[in-house]
């Protein structure tokens, strides 16, 4: 039920009025910033969230107004005079039917939410263009980092032809810790009490998040709309500290990169851990850092940067545009609408070398059954490297091979997974290469 107060009317100030619907992590830092900052033409008149009496426990904290409305009703949010709807409650539903009935109400949204975004984005621009509101999500993309804002309205006159990078901040935490030595296991409970990685870290870890991430920034950056479920994702789970023992006496370390790039009239795109040699940029992102890279046909590279993952980050992104709205810098309905999008369809397929880990049960042969195994793929070995000090019977070494197509040597690896030596399956990683752009 909702607590009754009497709200003062902003329109007599001429101040947009604010409903913030979820007060988590995001929510409350983007309480913080209204209250720290005063900023000028915005009042927060509405709170929505489930169990609204522990909230409010926040409210001194918070320095939230006696004047502001909490409530459990988001009926109440919808139904009332609030100019502005923030949406930090994350998820496709119900979320999704709320930010819905805001934009044919007329309101406009302002969401962090890279899922719904991902999904439907298109047609909620469309409803919000109909409905001359606004829809801003420049938080759902790299947290603080202006990304969106910066691609639409900072390199819009570009044909951008390929954009990658880190999405995912908790990722990127979780291997640039192994790669000074921690176990994966170990860094993942470390995120999750540091609270950049849920108790379910599915999400992130198996490249869901970053993926949505990755769509959005297709549809803003190339203008071509992929149906998410086709981007090929895989998990950075299976890396091990031994991986980085290896890529490091190759220069390189590993990180999870999410790549998508015109080729025609496909999209290909992936998000995947990839070794990346120590000489690309990207491969000095550590903790909680996102970095994306735009390379356009007429500007070249441009590289954004900044935090991903923490409440503060993404607030500031979610007030920048509250204010945007409040101070009429978005014009025309829809908001962040960018030029005209084509549906394309999207291939995980890539031409790349790729470096291969196996754990073995040591004995003769093995090396030539690989070896045999790439062959009758058309796929040529490059290097074998081993360190010493390991059982032979669990030994884990690492091949290269040339650059091949990514499916064909998935075709070889399984076949080398049969083999009676094999204790678990070979992890298979792209290299990227100058090729693929400073990244």
């Amino acid at each position: 039920m909702a607590e009754k107060k009497k709200v003062k009317n902003a329109s007599m100030t001429g101040a947009k009025k604010i409903a913030l619907m979820g007060l988590g992590t995001v929510g409350s830092g983007v309480v913080e910033l209204l209250a720290l900052r005063k900023l000028p033409g915005i009042e927060l008149t509405h709170i929505y969230n489930r169990n609204i009496a522990a909230k409010r426990a926040q409210k001194t904290k918070l320095k939230i107004a006696d004047s502001v409305v909490w409530t459990e009703s988001v009926d109440e949010v919808l139904r009332s005079d609030v100019d502005i709807v923030v949406e930090l409650v994350g998820g496709l539903d119900p979320a999704g039917k709320w930010v819905k009935r805001a934009l044919a109400a007329g309101k406009s949204v302002v969401t962090a939410n890279k899922q719904l975004i991902a999904y439907e984005g298109r047609g909620l621009l469309q409803l919000a263009a109909r409905s001359k509101a606004q829809l801003l999500y420049g938080a759902a993309v790299a947290g603080g980092v202006p990304v969106i804002p910066g691609v639409l309205q900072g390199i819009g006159g570009d044909a951008i032809t390929q954009v990658s990078g880190i999405l995912n901040g908790t990722c990127n935490f979780i291997l640039s810790k192994m790669e000074a030595g921690a176990e994966y296991a170990e860094v993942l409970a470390e995120a999750q009490r540091l609270g950049y990685a849920e108790a379910d870290p599915t999400a992130d870890v198996d490249g869901y998040d970053a993926r949505a991430k990755l769509v959005v920034l297709t549809r803003i950056a190339l203008r071509a709309e992929i149906d998410v479920e086709k981007v090929a994702t895989e998990s950075i789970r299976r890396i091990a500290a031994i991986d980085f023992a290896y890529t490091r006496e190759m220069g390189c370390t590993i990180r999870q990169i999410s790549r998508a790039a015109l080729d025609g009239s496909i999209v290909r795109a992936r998000v995947a851990p990839m070794v990346v040699p120590k000489s690309m940029p990207i491969a000095g992102s550590h903790g909680t850092l996102n970095t994306v890279v735009t390379h356009g046909a007429f500007g070249g590279d441009v590289v954004f940067s900044g935090h991903g993952a923490g409440g503060h980050p993404t607030a500031v992104a979610v007030v920048s545009d509250i204010l945007a709205v409040a101070q009429g810098l978005i014009h025309g309905g829809g908001g962040q609408v960018a030029q005209p999008v084509k549906r394309r369809e999207v291939s995980g397929e890539v031409v790349a070398p790729h470096y291969l880990r196996f754990v073995v049960n040591d004995k003769p042969g093995i090396v030539s059954g690989i070896a045999g195994a790439l062959a009758k793929n058309g796929i040529n070995l490059d290097s074998i490297l081993q360190h010493a000090g390991f059982s032979k019977d669990r030994l884990p070494f690492i091949a290269t091979v040339e650059p091949c197509l990514n499916t064909t040597l998935m075709k070889a690896v399984r076949s080398i997974s049969r083999m009676d030596s094999m204790l678990e399956a070979p992890l298979c990683l792209q290299i990227l290469t100058a090729e693929d752009g400073d990244v």
